[in-house]
């Protein structure tokens, strides 16, 4: 049975500010979260009951705002991981999703398509610079797993360079180069492929030049089909790389027969003030994975890649890479709709200024306090090397009303993903919070 307690969806206009009026995990909320865990399946370290904070529990969401079961209302900066570029139950997208359903909801797979489907890898296509085909998935994950494969179906070869730090997913093919935490791979290392190398990301020109001769040195080996890089690391704390990096990457792997594949389910579509972050900076990777918001709030993701990559999947003996519900037409549509608001909406610009706005802020606010980094509106705040500050900050936001996610390897990091409509005079708010809870202004 679902909540009748909080105000009804057209309470919330979408661009207001905090609202907290019980200290959350409010009563409803811990009797939801209660609920959830007797029946989730645990993750993470045990805790005991009378310790384990337990968490709010989300009802309604409009725009900027959420409202939890206890009628809380906060200002969202997280946004589904960054996944509603245009914020929550935007109306074109639940237009479309009125306009399709009594159309379609599914198709059948990669057998009879529909034509939504069609509509879409056709668009998806043109964002790449050059004759590009697309494997259409659900995941990020199932993106980077299409990716993987297809490195190896072209170049023969078994072994993957991948990056400190850096989340692609925690599906098996995905999981073996996820840098992020090593007790993410560390039980099922057997069932993984074992040819993977971890380097460390730079973040400045001298780290870019350690790296560049590691990769030097390991591609000489021979064995490695496919080096996999986010072109701005993610959850490993939105940390940008120097300039040039992207493209040494790209060049290394061609010189010893290796595929470069960028990574921009987090970065792609604007999130980075970019349509995509590597093409735009003068690369052309040979395999480029979108995801997260690509489908306006539904599941969808794809893997672009130059045509004569993509050809290796034809083959004697059938080979592919499908699931029941990949390119499914309700999911396209919305896909179609984002890529439509993003242009008309001028938000990948919108993005990029907004966020350099938003950046000069939170840099002038916090002063030495915190380190910003990132690009658009994927933005890390770091706040130093206590391990799990991230987390204790966040909560003490939530506390506020504004949620945001913790990153980097020892949660040490805020990360921010607002909708790249995000209300502006909604920052002050969240900067003044921020400041209070880091310890009053800057001087």
């Amino acid at each position: 049975m679902l909540s009748d307690g909080p105000p009804p969806f057209g309470a919330l206009s979408g661009d207001q500010g905090p609202a907290v009026r019980v200290r959350p995990p409010g009563p409803s909320s811990r009797t939801w979260a209660l609920r959830l865990r007797h029946r989730l399946a645990p993750m993470g370290p045990p805790r005991s009951n009378k310790s384990e904070r337990l968490p709010i529990v989300l009802s309604l969401a409009k725009g900027d705002n959420v409202l939890d079961v206890d009628g809380n209302r906060y200002v969202d900066l997280a946004q589904g991981f960054g996944s509603l570029l245009l914020g929550h139950g935007h109306p074109s997208i639940l237009r479309t999703l009125e306009l399709q359903a009594p159309r379609m909801l599914q198709a059948l797979g990669d057998m009879l398509s529909a034509d939504a489907k069609v509509a879409l890898l056709e668009r998806l296509a043109a964002l790449y610079p050059g004759d590009a085909q697309v494997i259409l998935g659900q995941s990020g994950a199932d993106a980077v797993t299409a990716a993987l494969k297809t490195a190896k179906l072209y170049t023969k070869k078994p072994g993957v360079v991948a990056f400190e730090g850096a989340y692609h997913g925690l599906s098996y093919g995905p999981l073996a180069i996820c840098g992020l935490r090593e007790s993410y791979r560390e039980p099922f290392l057997e069932q993984l492929n074992p040819s993977v190398e971890f380097l460390p990301y730079p973040a400045s020109e001298a780290e870019a030049s350690i790296v560049y001769e590691r990769l030097r040195k390991r591609l000489q080996a021979n064995d490695i089909g496919a080096v996999v890089v986010e072109p701005i690391l993610g959850r490993g704390g939105c940390v940008l790389p120097p300039q040039g990096f992207i493209g040494q990457l790209l060049t290394l792997a061609h010189e010893r027969g290796a595929l470069l594949i960028s990574d921009e389910i987090w970065t792609g579509l604007g999130r980075a003030g970019k349509w995509l972050f590597s093409v735009e900076a003068g690369v052309t990777p040979d395999l480029i994975c979108l995801g997260k918001g690509l489908g306006g709030g539904l599941p969808i993701s794809a893997c672009l890649g130059a045509r004569d990559v993509m050809q290796s999947w034809a083959r004697e003996a059938e080979v592919v890479h499908t699931t029941t519900f990949a390119g499914a037409p309700l999911a396209c549509a919305t896909a179609i709709t984002l890529l439509n608001e993003l242009e008309r909406g001028q938000l990948i610009e919108r993005s990029r200024t907004f966020g350099e706005s938003f950046r000069a802020r939170l840099v002038a606010r916090l002063g030495e306090r915190a380190r910003v980094s990132g690009s658009g509106l994927m933005l890390g705040i770091d706040l130093g090397s206590e391990r799990g500050v991230g987390g204790r900050i966040a909560q003490a936001l939530l506390e506020r009303g504004y949620l945001v996610t913790s990153g980097g390897t020892h949660r040490d990091t805020l990360v921010l993903t607002p909708a790249l409509t995000f209300s502006e005079p909604l920052v002050d708010g969240f900067i003044d919070a921020l400041s209070e809870v880091l310890g009053g202004a800057s001087a």
